[in-house]
């Protein structure tokens, strides 16, 4: 019997990222799970929650939980920071309140696509590509919230050709942190710098993460730095080296 699943695209991946989207569904018809996408889908309220306009976040979620009641399928979702808040954030957000009950409710079917993958699917993987060192870096959301860092590394240990090389100070964030970065673009950028360091002291030629924001930061300064250095969404690697492609 498929499986069915709902996909959760992401606000950001939807604007700046459409092909790891495309990527996200690939990988999950190629296991035989049929993908529903609902167009009226919206943020996840990450944003908001974050700077504190938590009336405006809860009428954000209860869009995303209204539009989603149908039936109890998985939402799946191919970034750890949403994820993160839509299955742990939206409890917190509606504590006291009477909408409490389906909002835990469609909480609990909140993955990240690493995780329904590794853990749900337990997917094995032929890889195509050339023999390539990559390093990883850990969204703060991901690993603190969602916890499905451990998923998506374990991925990326399917892949035969794949060496992954351990980042120093991984797990500390990389100054973008949403609406941080606007706020105070100097400390973004100072942490942002930091991170870059340490990614070349790894000598590798490609940055792995499974959240768009980061990558977004991350990518954009090494090249305003003239780094010779890919930042790479997570999906996007899986899919190119199953296929054989190139990055």
């Amino acid at each position: 019997m498929e499986k069915k699943v709902y996909l959760f695209a992401t606000c950001l991946a939807s604007a700046a990222m459409q092909e790891t989207v495309l990527n996200s569904i690939k990988l999950l018809r190629r296991e035989g799970v049929e993908v529903i996408f609902l167009k009226n889908q919206t943020c996840c309220s990450q944003p908001s929650f974050n700077t504190g306009y938590f009336d405006e976040s809860r009428a954000i979620a209860l869009h995303n939980v209204n539009l989603f009641a149908d039936n109890d399928y998985p939402i799946v979702v191919p970034s750890g920071s949403c994820a993160g808040t839509m299955s742990h954030d939206f409890v917190e957000l509606f504590k006291g309140l009477p909408e409490l009950e389906k909002v835990a409710r469609f909480s609990s079917r909140v993955v990240d696509l690493s995780q329904y993958l590794d853990e749900t699917l337990n997917v094995s993987y032929e890889d195509k590509g050339e023999p390539v060192k990559v390093t990883w870096h850990s969204n703060c959301h991901a690993l603190r919230t969602q916890k499905c860092v451990t998923a998506s590394k374990n991925l990326l240990k399917k892949l035969k050709n794949v060496e992954l090389v351990e980042l120093a100070y991984e797990e500390e964030c990389c100054g973008f942190g949403g609406t941080f970065s606007v706020k105070e673009p100097e400390i973004s950028n100072a942490m942002v710098t930091e991170k870059i360091k340490h990614i070349k002291e790894t000598g590798c030629k490609y940055l792995i993460s499974g959240d768009g924001g980061c990558l977004l930061n991350i990518a954009g300064t090494m090249k305003k730095q003239g780094l010779d250095i890919k930042g790479v969404h997570l999906y996007d690697f899986i899919w190119k080296r199953l296929q054989g492609e190139k990055l």
